[in-house]
């Protein structure tokens, strides 16, 4: 079912909203912002296409063709989370096709990730946890417009951080953050991604040591900062509450973080005893300056801001982070691509709030800064936004999206359902969604991802644990309104995702050495050796279709052998592997890349090391003998 511009009395939805929302009723609707302001906010977006320009021209829904043929690419590339899988998904848009999955905090025989010396040892020092859960991709910006450079990606279940390389789509680094318990939200720093945000959720002492263990109110969560390249930790601001997500200004000076539990309960009744949580602004020059200055304290090696409500750092004029009354338990916030408003969602309320960032520095009450309340549905999760001035909410409970004019929202009385443009049936219980470059300041307003935590009947049965959903919707046609145009089953259970376009990306087909940490082995006789220091035996070897540097690679009972090689290959799509099975090796090389693993050969025998990767019409002879003779 489709529902467009559904026609309501204004002093009963005034009436309801006022008797589930508090704030409705205490915090004022300012008169300036129903004429002067409003007139003003239109002058001061003049040039910005994202909210004010509706001559972009779109195709119409009838004229709209989401097939894309064999042979042919896609507009653009979709990072999607993978959830449990700890990894992420690499879909083209509009096909919906799978074209990759990243590995990041799961190990993966594939692509021999967390098989050779370097992926394990990064997974190692990153925890050595055995298994991650990937929620919010975000692809690193310049002027606020995706660069193509990394994308980073939380891991929700252990508190770490990633950062993937889109030259060559693998994950480069991963830091562990010791001051947070499930890293929820991840977000860079707008407008060049000067820092990268890990929100951490779950509240526990910090440092989490053993003390305070049956006292809530001395426990916190943290926002954690991190330099994009080197992917260092730099700095952690605690507060009192359980943050969430997470998205960031546009210009540099404000992240903002939904919150709940400001009970600071530990139980599900007290986590929803109260009518408001919190929207928690965090101004970044002022914690900077407060970490320049040394009022900090070092908890785990990591300086820790106290941006608690009572911190002697948020009184006076300039707090270092605001807390903003919204309506109990909100779950996702995002800025508008012109910067001007960030939006909150209620989750448990049928509102979306409007922030106006702006005025976080005018007014006293950072209350005043709420410029708009619109009543959307019931369960809203998550906004995204068009280039046309429109934002898209998923409603959890009533399994559909919402799309809703911004600005008439603004206008509007609070709680009012008149900016509601059209409702749009979602197969079901969406979660997140994203829209083509939503989180840039220009989006392109073409295509929409929402992803579904259900899809009961949409698929043929697997079983009792049935896929998630992702369907694509068209939104370019604001005549003919949101057209569902796909659905692509997904495996449980993926959460967040970033669509860019594909011309802003630039990845490499063949590896350049110079990348590599590891010295290119050449099929040189002088590049390829074996050598052994004592119980040690090093072995350098190329590779290349059909064949291995050496055909037989003689060690000892209880030696510790690592053997580093090189595809050789100067063609893309050739790729080899080192593969081991009795020892747990796998390593997959392609062109031009060098890889290293170590194992211990701990039982005498013959094991063939061969390709895993069919490689060519002798892809079975590709193989090489491991002769480990029995100790002495």
């Amino acid at each position: 079912m489709t529902e467009t511009n559904p026609s309501n009395d204004q002093e009963t939805i005034e009436a309801d909203v006022a008797d589930k929302d508090p704030l409705f009723a205490r915090i004022p609707r300012r008169d300036f912002m129903k004429a002067g302001a409003a007139a003003g906010a239109m002058g001061s977006l003049a040039g910005c296409t994202s909210l004010l320009d509706d001559s972009n021209d779109h195709p119409t829904a009838g004229e709209v063709d989401a097939t894309v043929p064999p042979g042919e690419h896609d507009d653009y590339y979709a990072f999607l989370s993978g959830g449990h899988t700890g990894d992420i998904r690499v879909y083209g848009v509009p096909s919906m096709r799978q074209i990759m999955r990243i590995p990041v905090f799961n190990m993966e025989s594939a692509r021999g990730y967390g098989f050779d010396d370097q992926t394990q040892e990064m997974l190692e020092e990153a925890g050595g946890y055995t298994w991650g859960d990937t929620h919010h991709p975000r692809p690193s910006q310049t002027d606020n417009e995706y660069d193509g450079e990394w994308l980073f990606v939380n891991d929700k279940a252990n508190g770490r951080m990633a950062r993937i390389d889109l030259e060559y789509f693998e994950t480069d680094a991963i830091i562990d953050l010791p001051n947070q318990q499930g890293t929820h939200g991840a977000c860079a720093l707008m407008p060049d991604t000067r820092y990268v945000f890990g929100v951490g959720e779950l509240r526990v002492p910090i440092p989490n040591d053993g003390r305070d263990l049956d006292d809530p109110s001395e426990y916190g969560s943290t926002l954690s900062a991190m330099s994009p390249d080197p992917f260092d930790h730099e700095w952690d601001v605690r507060v009192d509450c359980n943050l969430d997500n997470g998205d960031s200004g546009k210009e540099g000076e404000w992240f903002f973080t939904t919150s709940y539990n400001s009970e600071e309960g530990v139980t599900e009744e007290e986590m929803t005893s109260a009518d408001t949580d919190y929207v928690v602004a965090f101004n970044i020059p002022r914690i900077e300056d407060a970490v320049e200055a040394g009022e900090y304290d070092e908890i785990n090696g990591v300086p820790v801001v106290d941006g608690t409500e009572d911190s002697p750092l948020n009184d006076g004029d300039e707090p270092l982070v605001r807390y903003i009354d919204v309506p109990t338990n909100p779950h996702g916030v995002s800025v508008t691509p012109d910067g001007e408003y960030a939006i909150a969602s209620g989750k448990l309320d049928p509102t979306c709030t409007i922030i106006e960032i702006d005025q976080l520095n005018e007014v006293d009450d950072p209350n005043d800064a709420i410029v708009g309340r619109v009543n959307v549905g019931n369960g809203p999760l998550h906004t995204a936004y068009d280039d046309r001035g429109h934002a898209y909410t998923t409603l959890f409970v009533d399994s559909q999206v919402v799309k809703w004019d911004i600005e008439d929202a603004v206008d509007a009385e609070m709680g009012s359902e008149d900016p509601v443009i059209e409702k749009h049936d979602v197969h079901y219980s969406p979660g997140h969604l994203i829209a083509a470059e939503s989180y840039t300041g220009s989006p392109q307003g073409d295509w929409l991802i929402v992803l579904n935590k259900l899809s009961k009947d949409r698929f043929l049965p697997v079983g009792p644990v049935f896929p998630e959903n992702d369907q694509l919707f068209y939104i370019g046609d604001d005549d003919a309104g949101m057209e569902l145009v796909k659905d692509t089953p997904a495996y449980p259970e993926p959460h967040d995702a970033s669509i860019v376009r594909a011309d802003r990306l630039d990845p490499a087909s063949v590896y350049d050495p110079d990348d590599l940490e590891l010295d290119y082995i050449s099929a040189d006789d002088e590049d390829n050796f074996i050598e052994r220091d004592g119980d040690e035996v090093h072995i350098e070897m190329y590779n290349t279709r059909n064949h291995f540097g050496f055909e037989d690679i003689t060690v000892q009972e209880g030696d510790e052998v690592t053997i580093r090689t090189t595809n050789i290959e100067e063609e893309e799509d050739i790729l080899h592997s080192l593969a081991i099975p009795q020892h747990d090796v796998n390593v997959k090389t392609a062109p031009q890349e060098t890889r290293e693993v170590t194992f211990t050969a701990d039982e005498p025998g013959v094991y063939w090391i061969y390709c895993a990767y069919f490689c060519s019409a002798l892809h079975l002879e590709m193989r090489s003998r491991l002769l480990v003779e029995p100790a002495d």
